[in-house]
């Protein structure tokens, strides 16, 4: 069954569009990984909010991925540019009407 990570991460003020160009920085090694999808988005109703949607093989795949190298590296990069606001959650598709 197909994993989704969603997640919100709060930035320092002004720092928004910084976290987006770190996360958005292209990156074949999380398709290797196991990753579906990875969508991070802005809304003006929460300037200092980054949203986050993951879809991934399985859960293993995305605990799996957070030691890759990239990964790592993204992370410590953005963390200086965060303000520890931060909340999600994570399920398993069911099914879809999309698909058979």
């Amino acid at each position: 069954m197909t994993f989704v990570n969603v997640g919100t991460l709060g930035t320092q003020p002004g720092q928004r569009e910084a976290v987006v160009a770190i996360l958005t920085r292209a990156n074949p090694q999380l398709a290797q990984a196991g990753c579906l999808l990875y969508e991070v988005g802005t809304s003006e109703e929460s300037p200092d909010t980054v949203f986050v949607t993951e879809l991934w093989t399985s859960a293993e795949a995305h605990q799996e991925s957070l030691q890759l190298p990239s990964v790592r590296e993204a992370i410590a990069e953005a963390m200086p540019l965060l303000n520890g606001q931060m909340s999600g959650f994570q399920y398993q598709i069911s099914g879809s009407p999309l698909r058979d």
